[in-house]
């Protein structure tokens, strides 16, 4: 068994790595442009939607309480439609700051999973493949798999699950190089 201490460097390798990643498939190649549609005539709609004052939040519309989901009334409401799941954010700039040191953070913690169950399942010295196999997993699993129910529950568009799938998978693959390249 290895500890969790000694895989501070390829916990923080796979972590700058998938961070560079990620920046240059969302920022710099054109593979993640087409995740959001606008709306029809954004302007009517956000000119329309400005004075309720929503609060940040995620709001599904028509909304049920309880049981009310089986009422002609919401089934109707349903049928008329439009139908919405929606996030709020603040007004103001895009700062992304904050949300890249999260986002960091994140592959932080995802490093130190992948890092726990290589770390259990094989000892110091283990071959490269057998590392890369494991960290690899983990990482591909923690990246991706929890978007999928997005697409089965939310209607997300199966052409976004499968671009961050594909994610998911680059950002696998180099954890599990990382922890190859770097296992003691």
């Amino acid at each position: 068994m290895v500890s969790l201490a000694s895989l501070w460097l390829p916990i923080l390798v796979a972590a700058v790595l998938v961070f560079v990643a990620s920046s240059l498939l969302h920022m710099v190649l054109p593979f993640h442009r087409s995740d959001y549609r606008p709306v029809p005539s954004e302007d009517a709609l956000m000119d329309a939607v400005r004075p309720f004052n929503v609060p940040p939040g995620d709001y599904l519309m028509p909304s049920p309480s309880g049981p009310q989901w089986r009422s002609p009334e919401f089934i109707a409401k349903m049928k008329k439609g439009p139908v919405m799941m929606m996030t709020v954010m603040r007004p103001g700039d895009m700062a992304m700051g904050g949300r890249l040191a999260s986002w960091f953070v994140f592959c932080v913690i995802v490093g130190i999973l992948a890092a726990y169950v290589t770390s259990r399942a094989l000892p110091a010295g283990a071959p490269y493949l057998e590392v890369f196999r494991f960290a690899g997993t983990v990482a591909f699993i923690a990246y991706c798999v929890a978007q999928w129910e997005n697409t089965i529950w939310y209607s997300r568009p199966w052409t976004r699950t499968a671009k961050d799938t594909i994610d998911g998978l680059i950002y696998g693959l180099l954890t599990g190089g990382a922890f190859g390249w770097l296992w003691p």
